[in-house]
């Protein structure tokens, strides 16, 4: 069995090497400025292609993610209240209110979520 498992991992990690090295040897690099400006229907561009980057929208999505992600670590704790001590899950569910409430208090008097 075990002989079998480690057949299958060289396996699987020789098929991912060689699928890594063949559009490397297969492809051909040729650049000019047609190829590397933005298609618009075969007219010149209209505009730039490269628009300036909201560093504020970025901002308040990583915020999205990281509290988003705190959420879903707190969802579950409800099925979990049967399987552990009660004290000990009060205290994990205080917790992680207290994280999340000061996570948002620190970033609205950093003024992060603010958009200007």
């Amino acid at each position: 069995m075990f002989l079998m498992f480690n057949f299958m991992m060289i396996l699987s990690l020789l098929m991912m090497m060689i699928m890594n090295v063949i559009p490397i040897i297969n492809s051909h690099k040729m650049s000019d400025r047609e190829k590397m400006s933005p298609f618009e229907c075969g007219f010149d561009p209209m505009a730039k292609s490269r628009i300036p980057f909201s560093i504020q929208f970025f901002s308040i999505s990583m915020m999205f993610l990281i509290f988003d992600i705190e959420i879903v670590m707190i969802m579950p704790l409800p099925m979990t209240s049967n399987m552990t001590n009660y004290n000990t899950w009060m205290y994990l569910n205080i917790f992680l209110m207290i994280m999340l409430i000061l996570g948002v208090i620190l970033e609205w008097k950093e003024g992060s979520m603010n958009w200007k």
